[in-house]
């Protein structure tokens, strides 16, 4: 019988178990994935918002009339709103300026204030998303800060649903999860639970972008929205959320960008799931997991969201070629960008000196400027690039007298490089010089590769 509820709130939670049986051909062991996006509010945090509210209402923290504030990727802001709106509250979402526009405008239907703020920054920058909802927090009158990071109410809505709803799915069979790894709470609430009912037999897997810190990468930024820690290269202090317990996690699966939205489009195309980037991340990891594994194993994943907030990225084939995650066999720039050699780039830290050694190897005598990190396993981040850096401007500012080879290189240091992905013309690359560009930075899965100088392109 059709469920009827007296609240939408009621709705949150109870979601079904898919298995994957085109994703999963030819693995004996079965991955099912539990599909969160079928919540409300569109994704797993709408379960997170309820508890967080209900804790902060019990503790006295959130009152009538009173104001919810969240710095969030999007979903859990979502689910604040529909929450907080339906709860009688005002409510201000703090979002980054990475996350898909579709999340902004969801909000603002829900009936949320939207305030765009920048996570490209140190934390202790005043810039900083969480710094920006701090400052709200404590200017506006009764108002409560949800701090989804460090709110144990955000893992507890997990023990008490996400964990017992898989394993009875399961009837108890369930031997391994698998969930991306954001604020912490999903994977270590259900994670937690599932290995407590399972005697320590259930197997926990994070699944984590490339360059994320959690499972050991770099810190560098990625494209995968809502899972991950980033790690800015002036941060002071790195602070793990207080939600994230490490020690419920078995072994992480790093799972590289392209792999993770080439996956979330699989999903859709051939699963009919039509779900988020961090959902193809999680999936990309269960299959590679299961694959290890036998027929008397059983796998569940977690997706957590809906692809609805993401047509404009990875479901969108103009934006997955424009940052290079796309690439067609019969055209394109590798031919181009093979020839030309390693990719050269300079700190934006460096000296006049030290760049001019740097540019004597680069296509064309020009190479991207960029914030300085130790090291760079995974290349150029796209988002870390500042600026660019030119031979010919360096030499002549050493040659009249307007810089020493000991100087800062920053002031001398040029625009941004256009960028074109990987899988786009030769055309198109051409067309970016418009305004007398000397060159263009090509993007292979959202990371500078190599440039081409308007020589090369012809």
């Amino acid at each position: 019988m059709t469920a009827v509820h007296e609240s939408v709130l009621d709705a949150i939670g109870g979601t079904p178990l898919f298995r994957l049986t085109r994703l999963g051909a030819g693995i004996a062991a079965p991955i099912y994935a539990k599909a969160e996006f079928l919540n409300i509010g569109g994704s797993v945090k709408d379960r997170a918002a309820l508890s967080m509210v209900l804790a902060a209402e019990r503790d006295g923290e959130l009152k009538p009339g009173g104001t919810i504030i969240e710095a969030t990727s999007g979903n859990t802001g979502i689910g604040l709103a529909l929450v907080g709106r339906q709860r009688g509250y005002r409510v201000i979402v703090g979002v980054s300026d990475k996350s898909s526009a579709e999340k902004s405008d969801i909000l603002r239907a829900y009936g949320a204030e939207v305030v765009l703020a920048t996570t490209s920054v140190p934390q202790e920058d005043p810039r900083h998303l969480f710094n920006v909802v701090r400052r709200l927090t404590e200017e506006i009158p009764g108002a409560w800060l949800a701090n989804q990071y460090d709110n144990l109410a955000n893992p507890d809505a997990h023990v008490r649903t996400t964990g017992p709803e898989v394993w009875e799915q399961t009837g108890g069979r369930v031997t391994h999860f698998v969930a991306g790894v954001g604020t912490g709470g999903t994977v270590t609430g259900t994670g937690g639970y599932l290995k407590e009912a399972s005697g320590g037999s259930v197997t926990v897997i994070g699944a984590d972008p490339e360059a994320s810190t959690y499972g050991g990468g770099d810190g560098s930024p990625w494209f995968v929205e809502s899972i991950g820690h980033f790690l800015h290269p002036e941060t002071v202090e790195d602070r793990w959320p207080q939600a994230y317990r490490s020690e419920v996690i078995d072994s992480f699966e790093r799972i590289p960008d392209r792999e993770s939205l080439l996956t979330a489009r699989r999903l859709a195309r051939e699963e009919g799931l039509l779900v988020g980037p961090s959902s193809g991340t999680a999936v990309a990891a269960a299959l590679r997991v299961a694959r290890r594994l036998g027929p008397e194993d059983l796998v569940v994943v977690l997706l957590p969201d809906s692809g609805r907030s993401y047509l404009s990225k990875v479901h969108n084939d103009a934006w997955m070629r424009e940052w290079g995650f796309l690439e067609d066999d019969a055209e394109g720039l590798r031919p181009l960008l093979d020839p030309a050699g390693p990719l050269v780039s300079v700190a934006a830290d460096a000296t006049v000196g030290e760049a001019l050694d740097l540019l004597r190897a680069a296509s064309g005598g020009v190479a991207p400027a960029v914030l300085a990190r130790p090291a760079r396993p995974y290349g150029v981040a796209a988002p870390e690039v500042v600026g660019s850096v030119s031979r010919e401007v360096l030499t002549a500012a050493l040659a009249d007298g307007g810089a020493k080879p000991d100087d800062p290189v920053r002031p001398l240091v040029g625009p941004v490089l256009p960028t074109v992905g990987v899988g786009q013309s030769a055309a198109e690359a051409r067309a970016a010089l418009a305004g007398g560009r000397p060159a263009v930075a090509v993007l292979v899965d959202g990371r500078v590769a190599g440039v081409l100088s308007r020589e090369v392109l012809g």
